[in-house]
């Protein structure tokens, strides 16, 4: 019998058509928006190998007076997830959250189960806004230690006129417990939104807990020597790395970085430089380092930079480890190991 043979492409349809059936469709990557360096390298990290995050506030913007673009409302439209601390620090986009990005879920890290949260200080040189407790969101806190480096100084309120209210210090990432938090929230938010990734956000996420463990360890070794140094800051910026390094914080030049201080405050600030002999006065590079010439003026401080949000470091994975341990070299090298 006369066997004739089928064309290859005939031939080959159906195996190609079992493959098709057989091989799952990948679903594109979530459309991810964070709004801040140091919260975006932390979700880059859970994101590495999958996806890229985009990134609203670049550079040296600050968030404190950060105008939203056309381009950030365009990526907020497009967004599956949005990660920001809340409004208390990224004031400018709690309405185009509502109004631009309708169908992201969001992610407010202020409310996040488990996060360490500290009352902001407040009034005159340094002193307290006394609740006479912590704030955690279903989680411990430091405990006792937090609390006193939360109300160090504690002694009433002073009226100034550039006295601002905030019940809550916003620098949340400042302490490494809360970064990991935040890893461990960011990673579960990707894994709902895209399941076929899941086990890689959960691995990363995991990955960057041990490094941030390891940070962690070293920083305490690399701070150590200075913790009972007083210094002044230029806004209360470091109060988690103060409470979790047992840090001599004593004062800010300013309450709100928004607002320039008062006379009265400088002075006041500077009486209390001379008085407790502060080792150092630290500017940042957003704000006026002119201020911090002033208030050392006539005391024997010295004067260095400290940056909470990495404005000169390049963004992504690298830039949470690079942020903290440039905070540390900043605070060794102007109060002296």
């Amino acid at each position: 019998m006369r066997r004739f043979a089928l064309p290859i492409a005939m031939t080959a349809f159906p195996v190609l058509a079992l493959l098709a059936a057989a091989s799952p469709v990948l679903a594109e990557t979530p459309k991810v928006v964070v709004s801040i360096k140091p919260i975006h390298s932390l979700v880059a990290s859970v994101m590495q190998g999958v996806g890229e995050p985009a990134l609203l506030v670049r550079g040296g913007a600050s968030p404190h007076t950060y105008t939203l673009k056309p381009s950030d409302a365009k990526a907020l439209s497009a967004a599956d997830l949005v990660v920001w601390v809340g409004p208390e620090m990224e004031g400018f986009l709690e309405k185009p959250l509502t109004s631009n990005a309708p169908k992201a879920k969001v992610l407010t890290l202020m409310t996040t189960p488990g996060m360490t949260l500290l009352d902001a200080r407040e009034g005159g040189a340094w002193e307290a806004h006394d609740h006479g407790h912590d704030h955690t969101h279903g989680g411990h806190g430091h405990g006792d230690k937090a609390k006193d480096a939360a109300r160090k100084d504690a002694h009433g309120h002073d009226h100034d006129d550039d006295h601002d209210h905030d019940e809550v210090n916003t620098h949340i990432w400042l302490d490494p417990a809360n970064a990991r938090r935040i890893v461990a929230a960011t990673a579960e938010a990707l894994a709902a939104k895209d399941p076929a990734n899941a086990e890689a956000y959960r691995t990363n996420a995991e990955r960057t807990a041990q490094s941030i463990d390891a940070l962690d360890a070293e920083l305490k070794a690399a701070l150590a020597p200075v913790a009972a140094k007083p210094f002044v800051v230029f806004h209360d910026a470091y109060q988690y790395f103060e409470a979790r390094y047992d840090l001599s914080a004593v004062g800010s030049i300013t309450v709100n970085p928004d607002r320039r201080p008062s006379a009265k405050r400088l002075s006041a600030i500077r009486a209390k430089i001379a008085g407790l002999d502060a080792a150092c006065v630290f500017a940042e590079p957003q704000f006026e380092p002119a201020l911090v010439r002033t208030v050392v003026e006539g005391t024997r401080a010295k004067t260095g930079v400290l940056d909470p949000e990495g404005a000169d470091l390049p963004e992504g994975p690298a830039l949470y480890a690079s942020l903290m341990r440039n905070l540390a070299a900043g605070l060794r090298g102007c109060l002296g190991a």
